[in-house]
């Protein structure tokens, strides 16, 4: 796995940055295989919380510890992108999920970006790539 910690171009008011973070992790299985896990409610669960499960287009989603969003994107086998909220005061951001074959496996890209995502952005990614992990440890078990 490996992870990046990007500033986005800055066109926000003083005090409210916007950042973004890229996690990256390859998997030993196939894109529709990825996908299959990624959409069932054990990877929905490990990516985004426990109690979320993601629908179509336009609905929302909700893990028991508060975080929420709705779906903005849904690409089978290619992408799912999701409005984040890290509770019921918290900013805005995007998560965007990528699936890009690689050899024999498939290589997932996680892009989070937003105002405030964590007030840390390292401490964000950490939260990423430890979400990537789970994801991954599930495809195995």
């Amino acid at each position: 796995m490996s992870t990046e910690v990007d500033a986005l171009p800055d066109d926000t008011e003083a005090g409210e940055p916007e950042v973004g973070v890229h996690a990256t992790a390859t998997m030993a299985a196939g894109p529709a295989h990825v996908w299959e896990h990624l959409i069932s409610p054990a990877g929905t669960e490990a990516l985004l919380g426990d109690g979320a499960r993601l629908g179509n287009k336009g609905e929302p989603w909700l893990a028991a510890d508060g975080t929420h969003g709705v779906v903005r994107s849904y690409h089978p086998l290619e992408q799912i992108r999701v409005s984040w909220h890290p509770d019921e005061d918290g900013p805005l951001s995007m998560l965007d999920v990528q699936l890009h074959p690689d050899g024999d496996g498939t290589r997932v890209d996680l892009y989070h970006e937003g105002r405030g995502i964590a007030g840390d952005p390292r401490g964000d990614q950490k939260h990423w790539v430890d979400a990537l992990g789970r994801l991954a440890d599930g495809m195995t078990g």
